[in-house]
């Protein structure tokens, strides 16, 4: 184990946060333990990331044997006039030099996080920076550049067009890229083959012991089912197409299928006897249910990766995935062990293909736990960040 220390900056952390990008932060910093004894993390107080409301207690905190230092949101979201910049930058109507606005109205807003490392920057071998989208990232990786290692977890959507991007993604040391399809993307947008890179991802973290019959039992669930699991949302999630697509498979095939939903919804869900959401569940609920369900059903056009499809892969689950998500379509197709669907009457016969072939299935969830074991192991993701570390520690100036 190193005597170094690194640091990573993350919108939100805690066990009780299983965000993707978060979830992904808390897995990689835990994971690092075996290569440094001092990893802090600069984070958010806040729980949810609708109002960024201060939750936690402000200061640092030891999780896990990972120092949390947490700073404090000056607002939550004015959701109201978050929108109204939002939809002038859909619009392309956003001035550049309103997108600093829009990053504060977005959030969290964390000034004190900001100024905090560009204190301290020097005490760190290295700081890992997750996720493009968010304030933390935007303000806090130029006054780290010499020291930065960026995971943007990007995918192709509106927000990537915006100016600040053309100089933020020219900045940092390395990227960990998770997908190549994510790689060859923001190249096309930044041009920035300059920066060394290095193909990341997750490794998947696997309960002990996993019980379908013990989910079946504590929630009442007897029938076959479709599983979706992550935040109930129409535009970043498509749930609203999946929830058609479902509706319109029921009327059309008849029988006890139902969707079963584990996230939070920030939508609407259908008042429908064969559509059950069970709000946020804990890990050992999520792992019991994906292995009950006759499929994971993913509707998202926008993924960096994907940490439940990888999971699902690996307990033999089938899956099934919206193929307009390059992303999750490249899942499927370097595995041959997933399907994919444009359209309503592709998502049908992926369905009744997956209902109704048992033992091409079986073949199906082989392929897809060699592609999980081949691609997606802790080992040699944490051994390419490691190795970005040394590099970023051995040429910037020493720590104090």
């Amino acid at each position: 184990m190193s005597s170094g220390k690194i640091c990573f900056v993350s919108i939100r952390y805690g066990e009780e946060v299983n965000g993707g990008a978060e979830l992904h932060c808390r897995q990689l910093a835990e994971h690092m333990k075996r290569y440094y004894d001092h990893i802090d993390v600069l984070t958010s107080r806040a729980k949810d990331y609708m109002t960024w409301r201060n939750e936690y207690p402000e200061g640092g905190e030891m999780l896990n044997g990972i120092r949390v230092i947490r700073f404090s949101t000056v607002h939550e979201r004015d959701q109201e006039a978050f929108d109204e910049i939002n939809l002038r930058l859909l619009q392309d109507r956003l001035a550049p030099e309103d997108e600093k606005t829009w990053f504060e109205l977005q959030g969290p807003y964390m000034p004190s996080m900001i100024h905090y490392l560009r204190e301290h920057k020097n005490d760190y071998d290295a700081i890992i920076f997750m996720a493009y989208l968010y304030y933390p990232t935007v303000m806090g990786l130029p006054e780290a550049a010499e020291r930065a290692i960026f995971l943007p977890l990007a995918h192709d959507e509106p927000f990537l067009k915006m100016q600040t991007y053309q100089r933020l993604f020219h900045m940092p040391r390395f990227f960990l890229y998770n997908t190549d399809e994510e790689r060859r993307m923001v190249h096309y947008y930044f041009e920035n083959e300059e920066i060394p890179d290095e193909l990341g991802g997750v490794g998947v973290d696997l309960p002990d012991t996993i019980d379908p019959a013990a989910f079946r039992e504590k929630f009442g669930i007897n029938d076959p089912f479709l599983l979706y699991i992550g935040r109930i949302d129409d535009y970043g999630k498509n749930c609203g197409t999946l929830f058609r697509y479902f509706q319109e498979y029921k009327h059309r095939q008849k029988g006890d299928l139902k969707l079963v939903l584990m996230g939070k919804a920030v939508m609407d869900i259908p008042e429908d006897p064969d559509i059950i959401s069970l709000g946020f569940v804990s890990d050992e609920d999520k792992f019991n249910g994906l292995k009950a369900a006759e499929m994971l059903v993913l509707p998202s056009r926008f993924e960096s990766l994907s940490m439940v499809v990888l999971e699902a892969m690996s307990v033999g689950t089938s899956v099934l995935v919206n193929g307009e998500s390059p992303v999750l379509k490249a899942h499927c197709v370097k595995s041959n062990g997933a399907l994919y669907y444009n359209g309503y009457l592709e998502f049908e016969g992926a369905v009744r293909y997956l209902l109704e072939h048992p033992e091409e299935v079986r073949l199906l969830h082989e392929n897809a736990h060699k592609y999980v074991q081949t691609n997606y192991m802790w080992d040699v993701i944490t051994e390419k960040l490691h190795r970005m570390i040394e590099a970023v520690s051995g040429s910037a100036p020493a720590r104090q």
